[in-house]
């Protein structure tokens, strides 16, 4: 891309083209607005919130939530296929908890701070 001037100058020697270099990587930026679709709803945020403090069965989190066990299963699927939460087989029942990556600590983190809770002490 021609390095353009910007239409005002402001007197601000940023990284303007380390910006613009940056800005241009839209799958990047498609990354963050796809992990941030999972948190767009209530019950993703309340169950990837559980999640992030034990692992659970779907029944277990359906009783929690007061959903039916397909509703959960519904909501599950997203928030697994982002990488946020993971899963494990035990014989017929998968458990499901957080998973273990910068991503997930990183909305864990902002969900509480948001909120002004802190997690319950183990």
């Amino acid at each position: 891309m021609e390095l353009k001037q910007l239409p005002h100058n402001h007197n601000e020697n940023t990284n303007t083209e380390f910006i613009r270099k940056q800005i241009e990587k839209v799958d990047n930026f498609q990354i963050i607005a796809d992990t941030f679709k999972q948190l767009g709803d209530t019950t993703r945020i309340r169950i990837f919130w559980l999640l992030c403090h034990c692992e659970e069965c779907v029944i277990n989190i359906s009783a929690m939530l007061n959903m039916s066990s397909p509703a959960v299963s519904h909501h599950l699927r997203p928030l697994k296929n982002s990488g946020l939460i993971t899963s494990r087989r035990n014989g017929k029942e998968v458990y499901y908890r957080a998973a273990d990556n910068e991503q997930s600590r990183l909305l864990h983190l902002m969900i509480e701070q948001v909120m002004e809770i802190s997690c319950p002490e183990e």
